[in-house]
């Protein structure tokens, strides 16, 4: 990990970005958790999941960041494969083609569509995820538990399988889920928070619903809102943050 630039924000975060190889990320740090020299408290870390472009998405990124930093958060991210200036994915971008196609057609979104788009972004994403986790880990001021927030929720569904140190997760309904992760999802058993919004035109609703069913956690819990993808509202996001206080600050 390298880091590549930093800048202190008005309520005293720190943000950083960085390279992994040739990813690129942001690492933003509450004013507690020092950049060069160990912390008396480590922080926990938050990996805030997204639908990729970072440039594009950074805005909402730092927001939720920043409230988490009031909360004695540390939050990172990473770019997705295929997303931003990262170099493309043929066959992804191929899919994301033909769910264009279907949706302006108003044809159904076919299985194989969602497995194309979805599926090689799940597996290129997750060892990334785990790679930068190992390297945020290793940082002064920063230690578990950590959680996950955000989307692609199929990304997240994965990581909360294969990623011991992942305590617990909030996951945004609002992607597309091959049928293959519904399986997955049955082996999810850490304590999850699910939000969905219940307008949201590019979300399958019955498919969210039917993925927290399958959720194998004992403590799971809906979120659900009414409104389009961007119409999340504020309470939905206070309700997420005092999830993550109660499982990453017992």
């Amino acid at each position: 990990m390298h880091f590549t630039s930093e800048q202190r924000l008005d309520d005293g975060v720190l943000e950083r970005e960085f390279t992994l190889g040739d990813i690129p990320g942001i690492l933003w740090t509450p004013p507690s958790a020092p950049a060069s020299a160990p912390a008396s408290a480590p922080v926990p870390l938050i990996l805030l999941g997204h639908p990729g472009g970072l440039d594009r998405m950074r805005p909402r990124l730092a927001a939720r960041a920043r409230h988490s930093a009031a909360e004695g958060f540390a939050s990172a991210t990473v770019e997705l494969p295929g997303s931003g200036a990262r170099p493309r994915l043929p066959a992804v971008e191929q899919a994301r083609a033909d769910l264009r196609r279907a949706v302006e057609a108003g044809e159904p979104v076919s299985d194989d569509i969602v497995d194309r788009l979805v599926l090689p972004l799940v597996d290129k994403a997750v060892p990334e995820w785990r790679a930068a986790l190992d390297a945020l880990l290793a940082l002064p001021g920063i230690d578990g538990p950590v959680g996950y927030s955000g989307g692609v929720i199929s990304v997240g569904v994965r990581l909360a399988v294969v990623e011991p140190r992942i305590s617990a997760a909030a996951l945004f309904a609002g992607s597309y889920v091959p049928r293959v992760m519904f399986e997955e999802a049955r082996r999810v058993t850490v304590p999850l928070h699910v939000l969905l919004q219940w307008d949201d035109e590019g979300n399958d609703r019955q498919a969210a619903l039917d993925l927290f069913d399958a959720f194998g956690s004992e403590e799971k819990a809906l979120n659900a809102n009414m409104g389009g993808h961007t119409g999340v509202p504020q309470h939905a996001g206070e309700a997420a943050a005092r999830f993550f206080t109660r499982h990453l600050k017992s």
